[in-house]
């Protein structure tokens, strides 16, 4: 049976037991101080993305195997699993074992420390995206003092963003989202709603590209100048 600690840090014989619960919180920390150094918002806590976050961690504790699809499912189907309606999830895993054991921040560094070395789960920790986060650090049997840490970084679908573009320049107008593009006829409106924060390009003869950043219910108006072609103005919501 797994028996999570709780409490403060403290010495059983030689080996130094953390205490769990704050080692969770300075993940999140030290995940938001990381995401901060590369000019990102930070994620909030999300309870159900711990919760998401403590199951897979006490099954792979007890049951020994470690992976992302370890209990044969995604990270995005164990979130669902618990009600979280989801526009991404990504899925960030370690073990950490050491003879000695562990003080409260120091697992929590190596841990973070980890990810940070490996491109694959830095890349889920600098997620521009990504609006909240849970985790989840448990003991697992082991011949020396072993800790399984689960972390997701997601953001709901309740956080997706919705704007309209609408033409009224007397002709049809291109455009790209990211790494798509889209015309917009005259006349008309295309309403746009998506997980990601998009940079929005409108191609001006004659000069330099427009680029917005949508905000959710943003009206964007594309019209004509008459010297100087488009013209975009943007009305917030």
């Amino acid at each position: 049976m797994v028996v999570l600690a709780r409490g403060r840090a403290t010495r059983h014989g030689a080996l130094m037991q953390p205490d769990l619960p704050q080692t969770e919180i300075a993940i999140v920390e030290m995940t938001n101080t990381f995401r901060r150094s590369s000019a990102l918002q930070e994620v909030r806590p999300n309870p159900v993305l711990a919760e998401a976050a403590r199951a897979f961690a006490l099954y792979l504790a007890t049951s020994g195997k470690f992976g992302h699809s370890a209990d044969g499912r995604e990270p995005h189907q164990r979130t669902e699993e618990r009600g979280y309606r989801h526009c991404l999830v990504a899925e960030n895993l370690a073990w950490n074992a050491d003879s000695r054991g562990f003080q409260t921040r120091q697992l929590a560094g190596e841990i973070v420390q980890g990810w940070k070395e490996s491109p694959g789960h830095r890349e889920n920790m600098l997620l521009a995206d990504a609006t909240e986060i849970g985790v989840a650090v448990v003991p697992a049997p082991y011949r020396v003092l072993k800790f399984i840490a689960v972390q997701i970084l997601a953001r709901p679908e309740r956080d997706s963003i919705r704007f309209t573009i609408r033409n009224i320049s007397g002709g049809s107008v291109r455009y790209a989202i990211g790494e798509e593009s889209d015309t917009v006829d005259s006349s008309s409106s295309i309403t746009h709603e998506r997980c990601d924060t998009p940079q929005l390009v409108f191609e001006k003869p004659g000069a330099g590209p427009i680029r917005i950043l949508p905000r959710d219910g943003d009206l964007i108006t594309v019209s004509r100048e008459t010297v100087r072609g488009l013209k975009v103005d943007v009305k917030a919501k």
